[in-house]
């Protein structure tokens, strides 16, 4: 399994969800395919091979011999070389759709002309000489040009004995016009037998100008459900002459070409592509910075440690796609009814002819006609899409927002999520410590300075965080003998005096409890008598710690804190938040107990944390959500990433997953209902109790409508709600 590659590749020709079960069952049979899932909504396949057995230009051999293409880089084409392989597909796949898309619209517009003018000669205009052959071209315009595509997909399937929504829409249209065209020549057959010879040349106009219609909003629908990919790939930093632990100079306004560290200078970077949050982070010399974000008003010279595939951008963007093409179980399922589909409706189809034919004289012509408005009114199409645009338009919106979801079963597990589990340090907490309040009890003006210096020497976690709030203070010559005294703090020596920082001082007041209560850490600065100075320093709570625990339980979550640290600050910092289940001093192994009891109580559980230590818990609940600042164990281990690491985006990840799965079901039940109500009206069992017969032009406009409605329907995902639940 180590020599397994996992790509994704657009994928073109497909029409619904019988084409996506064949080419996934081509690719999987496949030799050096481990796995494959085909997504109709991104017309994509994510394909895990290996590549000692198989090759990029055998798996396309493979779907093109099935009847469709896969797009993969060619050596002997004239793509741009400075754009990166996903560029490149991705401008691929746009071109391809973009042809696509306007060879469709052509057709699209002939088809509804013709249409239109077929259905006036027929329904408006007196006859005449040649009526019935002028319709039979106008109509056989529109069936073999216009429907081309229908036919040629038709035969594609055919000859691998397969049969998708072409084949449905090809025998419809094919069967209505080729019967009308025999009643134009032969209608003695008919008139001899005291019967109409009918033509129904405009039905098969209709049925063709209908689906196309459909299927070019279907088009420009779903290409909008993965805009959000196609926006990230563009970010990509264009410059490939730039190499690993190069120094290289940001102009600005340019985009960073790699990831990496400041060196020299400073600027504001827009990074919302990568964190969702609009305001500009400020980045200095140590800071560190991203490719593809943009640099702001300053220029400034980093060294690049992340360049092409390793950046973290390339690594959002393989995450989004994996995503995108991987499926729930709930489309698993729908996949395997979709499989048996369009056999069950040629079936009923077949069955509509034979018993109008045989359980009604003369029947034979109302059965044809029920037989092709069942192949019209029949949509596949609909089952197919309903949970992938919902899907992919849902990842791509969070991907959008800093939220990046491993795979769509997590989207699903999160909906079912009752309690959130959160990690203090670096997740609730900034998992910095600072300096919260510093009362001075002497005026000496060196004092700060001395303070400043002997925690320089210091070495204690706590003293960088006295520095760093002593800053703008000079370091002070003379300072000698710092050392450190064990579980107590550190000494120094200055102008012949000793100076300690310690947990303890003389003749301490007790206003000091106070601070300890709060979650804070209380050092003094003391000369072995006199108290100098009092630090408290506490890992202060994120800003939107507070307001992201209250929308938790806005919907209707439980929120617990689950921490290593000590008891009295996990409290402090527990009541801060508005936490009311705390578990402290927990060590990897009791986190991981923690989350199994909950679960053994029938929650569903969702554990955020950003350390080593959490790793294992986050493995073990039902949904990990990592915090994108957090270590690579922490992130690999989870099935979700909040790449700002602000826990304001976990109530917004639970809230966008629910409204997914309910426009999922929204979705399956309209095509459920959809296909059940239509198909018995279609085939006319129905017609009596109804007091009228289904016609094939009006089979076509519904068929076309319920695929533009699941779709549209999905689409609404991506509208910015204020609140994601709504």
């Amino acid at each position: 399994m180590g020599n397994i590659t996992r790509k994704n590749y657009p994928v073109s020709g497909m029409g619904c969800a019988a084409c996506v079960a064949r080419v996934q069952k081509a690719l999987q049979q496949s030799a050096g395919v481990h796995a494959a899932e085909v997504s109709l909504a991104s017309n994509s396949a994510r394909i895990d091979y290996d590549p000692s057995v198989t090759s990029p230009a055998q798996l396309r051999q493979c779907v093109q011999d099935a009847g469709y293409d896969l797009i993969v880089p060619e050596d002997d084409d004239d793509s741009d070389p400075a754009l990166s392989e996903e560029a490149q597909l991705e401008q691929k796949a746009e071109e391809e759709q973009q042809r696509s898309f306007k060879a469709l619209k052509r057709d699209t517009v002939l088809a509804l002309i013709l249409a239109a003018t077929v259905m006036i000669l027929g329904m408006a205009v007196k006859d005449f000489p040649g009526k019935g052959w002028l319709m039979a071209v106008l109509s056989g315009v529109s069936v073999g040009w216009c429907g081309r595509r229908f036919f040629k997909t038709a035969f594609k399937q055919a000859r691998t004995l397969h049969a998708g929504m072409d084949t449905l829409v090809a025998l419809s249209v094919g069967i209505s016009f080729l019967f009308s065209l025999f009643n134009l020549i032969f209608p003695q057959v008919w008139t001899s037998r005291g019967l109409t010879a009918g033509l129904y040349f405009e039905s098969s106009a209709m049925i063709v100008a209908f689906i196309l219609t459909g299927r070019l909003l279907e088009d420009r629908a779903k290409h909008r459900t993965t805009q959000s990919v196609r926006e990230l790939i563009k970010l990509q930093p264009q410059r490939k002459d730039v190499r690993k632990g190069q120094a290289v100079d940001v102009l600005p306004g340019e985009s960073i070409p790699a990831d990496g560290t400041v060196l020299e200078g400073f600027s504001y970077i827009d990074e919302s592509m990568l964190t969702g949050e609009p305001l500009a982070a400020y980045k200095e010399a140590g800071s560190h910075v991203y490719a593809g974000t943009i640099n702001g008003n300053n220029a400034f010279r980093m060294i690049a440690e992340k360049v092409g595939s390793e950046t973290t951008l390339s690594s959002i963007i393989r995450m989004v796609q994996d995503a995108q093409g991987s499926k729930t179980r709930i489309q698993r399922s729908v996949d395997k009814i979709c499989a048996w589909f369009v056999p069950a409706v040629l079936a009923i189809a077949l069955l509509s002819l034979l018993g109008w034919t045989l359980l009604t004289p003369d029947g034979f012509v109302r059965g044809l006609l029920a037989m092709v408005t069942v192949l019209v009114v029949a949509c596949p199409c609909s089952l197919g899409l309903a949970t992938p645009t919902a899907l992919t338009a849902g990842i791509g919106r969070g991907a959008s927002a800093g939220i990046l979801i491993k795979d769509a079963d997590s989207l699903q597990v999160a909906a079912g999520i009752d309690v959130v589990v959160l990690d203090k340090t670096g997740t609730l907490t900034t998992g910095k410590p600072t300096v919260t309040k510093l009362e001075w009890y002497s005026d000496t003006p060196q004092l700060p300075a001395l303070l400043k210096t002997i925690e320089m020497h210091s070495g204690h976690p706590l003293g960088d965080a006295i520095v760093t709030a002593l800053a703008s203070q000079p370091e002070l010559d003379g300072v000698s003998e710092c050392s450190a005294l064990p579980g107590k703090g550190v000494s120094a020596q200055w102008n012949a005096q000793s100076y300690y920082v310690s947990n303890y001082a003389p003749s301490l007041p007790s206003s000091f409890d106070q601070w300890r209560q709060d979650g804070s850490t209380v050092v003094f600065f003391h000369d072995g008598r006199t108290l100098l100075a009092a630090i408290a320093i506490a890992d202060e709570l994120k800003p939107d710690s507070i307001q992201a625990v209250a929308d938790l339980k806005e919907l209707g979550i439980q929120v617990h804190m689950l921490t290593g640290d000590h008891p009295d600050s996990a409290q402090a910092v527990a009541c801060k938040a508005g936490i009311e289940h705390v578990c402290a001093s927990a060590m990897p192994n009791q986190k991981v107990e923690y989350i199994k009891q909950l679960q053994q109580k029938g929650h569903k559980v969702a554990m955020a944390g950003d350390g080593i230590n959490d790793s294992a818990a986050l493995m073990t609940a039902d949904l990990g959500i990592a915090m994108g600042k957090g270590s690579d164990i922490a992130i690999n281990s989870a099935m979700t990433t909040i790449v700002s690491s602000s826990i304001s985006k976990i109530p917004e990840l639970i809230a966008l997953s629910r409204r997914t799965l309910k426009i999922i079901r929204q979705n399956l039940v309209w095509a459920f209902l959809y296909n059940i109500i239509a198909i018995p009206v279609a085939s006319g069992v129905l017609s009596r109790a109804l007091g009228f017969a289904l016609n094939p032009m009006v089979a076509a406009a519904a068929m076309a409508c319920s695929s533009v409605i699941v779709v549209t329907n999905s689409l609404r995902l991506l509208i910015n709600h204020k609140k994601w639940g709504e």
